[in-house]
């Protein structure tokens, strides 16, 4: 029988102290509501860092998974099972992209297709190694992921990371096309910047990115991993730019809590892939599948994706009014349900107010206020949501003021 502690301290007295976590213990969740072990009522607007894309406590998610559980968890990579070829053949037809490896997380997802992106070159004959990523770039926190992460502060501590990695300005095509050469093996972007400030790409530089690929044979590299899966309203945001990716990284709303990554390549690239160049343990595993396809399920069969698109509409108009009100947001940027109001200060006690009035975001790039709500938030749940939003942003400005 498990034993229910509610002391933050007790719980974290053994947890390696890499978070900076909140003084509350969450023990259930409806929809887009977390209970704290007092019984508080908490709106989520952040959904587990854009992984709860079904809320919480989602019915059917949580029946088949029971189900699943009580079959089978775990065969490993050795062997078929039928969940991970449904589950691929749905990520292809949603993507373009023709064969999926299956992983545990984003950053995993991303290490992959570095891997193979170099593996294709490899293949080639004409070996490439060199990477090209975008200022405020964000990929993960494993050696490969990191290294082609931008900000210092991530990378300084676990330096030397991968060589051949460059750095190019995503507002500045000319630059961005200049960096892309011969030499160049990947060029590796999020359509939308997450943990960079909920960037999207411009389109002149999604452009200017598919016209150096196309001169250089560089291959693209999509990271996915908070854009895509509908969270913006389509199924992959670098669709909307008009980008052609041969090799795409995904997670987070994929498996609606339930670990999982997905690595997407184009038949060229796959094709130079053999036996034993890559491998995951867990990766694929009958669980993680039952709930990415339980997810796309509800995305592409059951209107959830014409859902986060109306609803994403809806909670835009609601930002952009408050924004019109409040001199101190200077900027309000993304799409569908993945939302950054820029901040002409720290975002952190704007994220602290909210948090005292029930209310759970984050912030990002220190003055972005990020919002990542589940994909079955409702307008209802948006007017709950946006007056609080508003006055902890009113709380923050007075407290500079004072």
């Amino acid at each position: 029988m498990l034993t229910t502690v509610q002391d933050p301290a007790v719980l974290d007295a053994h947890v390696l102290q890499v978070y900076r976590r909140s003084p509350v213990v969450f023990e259930s969740g409806k929809g887009c509501a977390l209970f704290a072990s007092d019984g508080t009522r908490y709106l989520d607007l952040i959904s587990g860092v854009g992984v709860a894309s079904l809320g919480h406590g989602h019915a059917r998610l949580a029946a088949a998974l029971a189900e699943q559980s009580g079959t089978l968890l775990h065969t490993s990579n050795l062997f078929h099972h039928p969940l991970q070829g449904e589950l691929a053949t749905k990520l292809a037809e949603l993507s373009g992209l023709d064969r999926v490896f299956f992983c545990n997380s984003g950053a995993e997802a991303v290490e992959a297709c570095l891997k193979f992106a170099r593996r294709y070159w490899h293949a080639q004959g004409a070996p490439r190694s060199r990477v090209v990523a975008l200022e405020h770039s964000f990929h993960g926190r494993t050696a490969g992921a990191l290294s082609v992460t931008w900000d210092e502060h991530y990378r300084a501590p676990f330096a030397p990371l991968v060589p051949g990695i460059v750095f190019a300005p995503a507002d500045d095509a000319g630059a961005l096309q200049a960096a892309i050469t011969n030499d160049t093996a990947a060029v590796i972007v999020e359509p939308i910047q997450g943990e960079g400030g909920v960037r999207p790409l411009p389109r002149a530089t999604a452009e200017a990115l598919s016209a150096a690929c196309a001169r250089t044979g560089a291959l693209l590299i999509a990271d996915e991993v908070q854009s895509g899966c509908g969270r913006t309203g389509v199924p992959f945001y670098s669709q909307r730019l008009g980008l052609r990716p041969d090799l795409m990284a995904l997670g987070k709303a994929l498996g609606a809590g339930v670990p999982i990554g997905a690595a997407l390549f184009s038949r060229n690239v796959a094709d130079a892939a053999r036996p034993g160049d890559h491998g995951s343990t867990y990766g694929g595993n009958l669980l993680a599948c039952r709930a990415a396809l339980v997810f796309l399920e509800e995305l592409t069969a059951n209107g959830l994706l014409a859902h986060v698109a109306t609803t994403g509409s809806y909670l835009e108009s609601k930002l952009r009014a408050i924004a019109a009100r409040h001199a101190c947001v200077k900027s309000v940027r993304g799409a569908g349900l993945m939302w950054g109001l820029e901040l002409d200060k720290p975002a952190a006690g704007v994220v602290q107010d909210a948090f005292e009035r029930h209310l759970l975001i984050n912030r990002t790039s220190d003055t972005v206020v990020r919002l990542l709500p589940p994909f079955v938030i409702t307008e209802r749940e948006i007017d709950e949501a946006v007056p609080l939003l508003e006055a902890a942003l009113s709380a923050a400005t007075q407290e500079t003021r004072s």
